[in-house]
């Protein structure tokens, strides 16, 4: 069994002029980090691996999320092909994860997670949110034969607001 949760990165920050992946995260996308982490603390009792786009506002996300998992930080690698918009590469990056891994937490963007939830869950999400959280389980014993999957659970921070 493979549970994976995609996270897509929370709001982030218009205000400067920086390039794309340097945008770091506004004051409403800390605030629904906090609101999904905070949720998510109730139900995670446990990760093997953490990975995250390159991306600041990923990167950002995925910290606030661990920090409330009380996961330390080295649980954390950030995975360039996770900076990834149409899918293919974050497919990639989930199939090559190595077996010995049972959940994997990745951080990431759109609209590579709507795609990747719909295709590999069993529920239909018109548009992952900012922060939105989709799991999904596979009955699987390898990640690169994960195919549909039973999707478990989706945290939307305006739920939770």
């Amino acid at each position: 069994m493979k549970t994976l949760y995609c996270i897509r990165h929370a709001k982030s920050s218009w205000e400067f002029d920086l390039e794309d992946h340097k945008r770091p995260l506004n004051q409403r996308g800390i605030k629904d980090a906090n609101l999904i982490a905070h949720k998510l603390k109730t139900i995670i009792k446990s990760i093997d691996i953490v990975k995250s786009s390159h991306a600041e506002r990923a990167k950002q996300t995925a910290k606030i999320v661990l920090e409330h998992l009380d996961f330390p930080d080295e649980i954390l690698t950030l995975e360039p092909n996770l900076y990834d918009f149409s899918g293919q590469q974050v497919i990639e990056v989930i199939k090559n994860t190595d077996s010995t891994v049972d959940t994997l937490m990745i951080f990431g963007h759109n609209h590579a997670f709507t795609s990747i939830v719909n295709r590999y869950g069993s529920t239909m999400i018109v548009n992952l949110p900012t922060a939105g959280v989709v799991v999904i389980q596979f009955d699987v014993l390898k990640w690169e034969d994960i195919n549909v999957g039973k999707t478990l659970l989706t945290i939307f921070p305006k739920e939770l607001r």
